[in-house]
């Protein structure tokens, strides 16, 4: 890897290095981070496990992650809104996610604040999407030095400053900027690996989602 953060996988792809040639953590790597999501159901589910993360790897919730969409109802958050104290002892119970009734209790909680932003913006989507970083604020070249040295970003801080003002709970900016990178709202692949180009292009293409009229 050397300081580039980059490495070379055995089908001769330069990547980011995070991944570790883990077969499942590079698949995501390949398949999913960075690429741009505005479904709102992934999104909800991504800020929450972005949460459960919180004092672990990614990879420990990543490996919990279908475990997780099984408790707690593929993250529609009108169905967790809904969730009452039974379901916080049957999450509890669940030994396939991470048992923290803090954050369980959370992911309920910002569930309730998800359809009050629905209710005003039409769609989480909207919301963050209209948080996107200007390309001001963006390196002109994401390095590993520049990626390691900025956990968070202004963006990231204004957007968690926010969400916490709305209610919204174990949304700290580290954690909205890792959300940020694994939704698209960014694109941090490294200058070299093979995705970066790949993701740059899918946000070039992407039609940025607008207000949907709430429902009545």
């Amino acid at each position: 890897m050397a300081m580039t953060g980059i490495i070379i996988g055995e089908d001769g792809r330069s990547r980011c290095a995070w991944h570790g040639n883990l077969e499942d953590y590079r698949r995501y790597h390949d398949a999913e981070w960075g690429r741009p999501v505005t479904d709102d159901f992934r999104l909800f589910e991504k800020i929450c496990l972005e949460g459960f993360q919180s004092g672990l790897s990614w990879l420990t919730i990543l490996r919990k992650r279908d475990s997780f969409r099984a408790a707690f109802a593929g993250f529609d958050y009108d169905k967790v809104a809904a969730f009452g104290d039974d379901d916080i002892a049957r999450c509890l119970a669940d030994p396939g996610i991470v048992r923290h009734r803090g954050k369980i209790v959370s992911t309920i909680n910002n569930a309730r604040r998800a359809q009050e932003m629905r209710r005003e913006f039409g769609s989480l989507a909207h919301y963050f999407w209209s948080h996107e970083p200007p390309p001001g604020e963006r390196p002109e070249v994401m390095d590993y030095q520049t990626l390691i040295a900025n956990p968070t970003t202004p963006t990231s801080t204004r957007i968690s400053k926010d969400l916490k003002k709305r209610g919204w709970t174990f949304v700290g900016p580290t954690t909205v900027y890792a959300f940020m990178q694994a939704m698209g709202l960014v694109n941090d692949h490294l200058a070299g690996c093979f995705c970066q180009p790949e993701v740059e292009q899918l946000r070039l293409d992407m039609k940025r989602p607008f207000a949907a009229v709430p429902a009545s």
